[in-house]
């Protein structure tokens, strides 16, 4: 069975307390993009873990998926699998990609053992796997808070527009992103600032990381300023970073981006 795990971009990112157990409260919007991985998945002899595309760092046993299977073994009687991961979606990008892939491997395994799970049911599983992972089970446009896995659904649409995604040579470990990150009530909730029109994003909703991050990785600051430049209504760093979107009311030519940086268009 295939499956094709799609990447998200954070439309704002307000991080506002420091929790008790290490994580942060936070509030952000969630929103899927056409930016996809494929992963396949087999009967098996024994369960194993491959991979083709980009390079995935860390041992196997660390992988996300493989941590799915074992997980849901615990509860229910399944044969070893083959995990095969063809990876596409930037890795260190704040795109979701591990994430996606645990959620649509839980996926899988539900649909193809009939374990009959309900999607509040896989959403617990994947809880336990990471703060976002639990948005892939359905991933729909989602207003994301407490610890990023607690959700309210949005009515957003931007089919209408044009998204481009600019990924720079620049790995952004979240470690890194949260340790220079200073937590501060929202002045107002993206819940309501997501309702503006798109070109008044640009003046009330921010990226908490960005400050930091920019300071030290100017590169990724230029990214954002070149896609205002091209025209964009609204960029933002996504998530911990390092990639950059910016909505467009017609296609951009980010051409002068290309080179080091990675361009991707129609997401």
């Amino acid at each position: 069975m295939i499956n094709f795990p799609n990447a998200k971009i954070n439309i704002g990112l307000n991080i506002t307390a420091r929790r008790p157990d290490g994580y942060h409260n936070l509030g952000t919007v969630f929103y899927p993009i056409k930016l996809n991985d494929v992963l396949e998945v087999i009967v098996a002899d024994e369960l194993s873990f491959a991979s083709s595309g980009l390079g995935i760092p860390g041992r196997v046993e660390d992988n996300l998926c493989v941590k799915a299977y074992h997980l849901m073994k615990q509860d229910h009687d399944m044969p070893p699998v083959a995990i095969h991961l063809h990876k596409h979606i930037p890795i260190g990008a704040g795109l979701g990609g591990g994430s996606a892939d645990a959620g649509f491997f839980i996926k899988i395994l539900n649909q193809k053992f009939e374990l009959g799970l309900s999607v509040d049911e896989m959403m617990a599983y994947a809880r336990q796997l990471g703060a976002d992972c639990a948005f892939f089970i359905e991933s729909k446009p989602t207003y994301a808070f407490g610890k990023g896995d607690e959700f309210e659904p949005v009515a957003l649409d931007l089919s209408g527009y044009h998204l481009a995604l600019v990924m720079p040579p620049t790995h952004v470990s979240t470690a890194e992103a949260y340790r220079g990150v200073k937590p501060a009530l929202a002045k107002a909730s993206l819940k309501d600032l997501i309702k503006l029109p798109i070109a008044e994003w640009r003046n009330h909703i921010k990226n908490d990381f960005e400050e930091h991050i920019f300071k030290a990785h100017p590169e990724i600051r230029g990214v954002k300023a070149a896609l205002y430049q091209a025209g964009a209504l609204y960029a933002c760093m996504s998530g911990s970073g390092a990639s950059v979107f910016g909505i467009f009311e017609a296609k951009p030519d980010l051409e002068f981006l290309k080179g080091e940086n990675e361009v991707f268009y129609e997401l």
